[in-house]
């Protein structure tokens, strides 16, 4: 490690947990919506077929994951995919 700080960034990586993974492909998803500046910093064009497949993944998640979440992680997912969906079908009719 070059630094103090690098060793901090390597031990906020290790400590992903269901809920942080759900809000990180969320916000993928909003990035292909055009409604989240990329990681990098500038705007994203829409792509509606990266957001779709995003989308779809939570719905796989949610799927396999049945009966084996928390409340708190259930419901995190439940209204991550209304959200997107709504906004997918929002941002659908208006390209």
């Amino acid at each position: 490690m070059k630094s103090g700080a690098s060793k901090a960034g390597v031990d906020a990586l290790s400590s992903i947990d269901f809920s942080t993974f759900i809000l990180s492909l969320s916000h993928s998803a909003l990035v292909h919506l055009g409604d989240a500046p990329a990681p990098d910093g500038q705007p994203e064009e829409r792509d509606l077929s990266l957001a779709r497949q995003t989308i779809d993944l939570l719905a796989i998640l949610q799927e396999k994951t049945k009966n084996n979440l928390t409340g708190e992680e259930e419901r995190l997912l439940d209204q991550a995919l209304y959200d997107l969906r709504l906004r997918f079908i929002e941002v659908s009719k208006g390209s």
